[in-house]
């Protein structure tokens, strides 16, 4: 079968021919329906070397993708109350399966990290850039109807977003409530939605792409263009008193300090970009109890959450299609920034 792989370090992707998987005990197999590019991935054959801290669980060669959704081809021993043909999402960390974080479904932050030889599929084992994946029948979350293709980013770029903002729902609770998302990237759009369906804040979104932006404006976001006046007109918006809760998509030091100062006195910010910005911090310039803190993709419970959004209607991700033969392109147009929503890779579309 065809399948995107990581060959190495600083090396771009191949699309090699590999075996197709079998399930072992406790695992199935899917057939793959989609699999989204992230930017993740982009970092791990672009940014990382053999020096980075979790480089022992993502040795190459392995295949790539760790947003993945599928329909049930073949169950490995042990594996019941699977239908052949059913649709799922697949929850993409896999902790040791035994300490507290994975026992309450957030394999993201495992006791055990350490000792695991890969931290999700797509990250360290074979992923989802392939015709077929095996994954622990545990990590699957089924999708019902609702359509797989355009459900396949929403296992990391819905997921994501959404354990950040279920977080900050007590800076939301009540009338009068503000948040803004800064980058309007696949997660970004993601999280104007789940906002606008599960809070009553007012969702002010800001970017420096005039589509991204009107992308937001339909989805029920007032934006602000990133640049000049940008603080000062969040402020105005929010009647001075800063912003309730601050996602940050992006991460980088500029974003990070806006974020700084647009948050209210007892406000929230929850950065959830990887570009690894650093800022200061002092008791004076910092609005009293104004928290600062990252989140980490979510559980798999959150994950049961989002894909009740999605078949409801209430969150439907911007999706590009991309055939198997055309997957590396896909991964070129996100790294050159070409796109506005999330790529998938479609492997039995042509």
């Amino acid at each position: 079968m065809k399948a995107v792989r990581f060959t190495n370090w600083k090396t771009f992707p191949e699309l090699k021919d590999v075996e197709k998987p079998t399930p072992g005990p406790g695992e199935v197999l899917l057939k793959v329906a989609g699999a989204g590019a992230c930017h993740s991935d982009v970092a791990v054959f672009s940014d990382y070397d053999a020096d980075f801290p979790v480089a022992s669980m993502m040795q190459p060669e392995f295949t790539l993708g760790h947003e993945n959704s599928g329909w049930v081809e073949e169950v490995g021993e042990g594996v019941t109350g699977f239908t052949k043909g059913d649709a799922y999402l697949v929850y993409g960390p896999i902790g040791c399966g035994h300490c507290a974080a994975c026992s309450r479904g957030q394999d993201t932050y495992c006791d055990n990290v350490a000792t695991m030889p890969y931290l999700a599929s797509g990250l360290g084992r074979d992923g989802g850039m392939a015709e077929y994946l095996v994954v622990p029948a545990r990590n699957l979350v089924p999708l019902g109807e609702a359509d797989p293709i355009d459900a396949a980013p929403l296992s990391d770029a819905g997921l994501t977003p959404y354990h950040a903002i279920k977080l900050a729902l007590p800076k939301l609770a009540g009338g009068g409530k503000t948040a803004l998302v800064i980058g309007l990237g696949g997660l970004g759009q993601v999280a104007v939605q789940i906002l606008r369906a599960i809070t009553g804040a007012t969702v002010i979104a800001t970017d420096t792409k005039p589509e991204a932006m009107a992308e937001a404006e339909r989805n029920g976001a007032v934006t602000v263009p990133g640049g000049g006046g940008q603080v000062e007109r969040i402020r105005e918006l929010t009647g001075g008193k800063g912003v309730d809760a601050v996602f940050d998509f992006v991460g980088v030091k500029p974003t990070i300090e806006t974020a700084q100062q647009v948050v209210a006195r007892r406000g929230r910010i929850t950065i959830v970009g990887i570009a690894g910005g650093e800022v200061s911090w002092s008791f004076y310039s910092n609005p009293y109890e104004a928290e600062l803190t990252n989140t980490y993709w979510g559980t798999i419970e959150e994950l049961y959450e989002v894909a009740e959004l999605y078949r409801n209607g209430q969150i439907k991700p911007e999706v590009k299609r991309y055939a198997m033969a055309d997957a590396l392109q896909a991964y070129h147009d996100l790294h050159d920034g070409k796109l506005s929503g999330r790529a998938v890779v479609v492997p039995h579309q042509a």
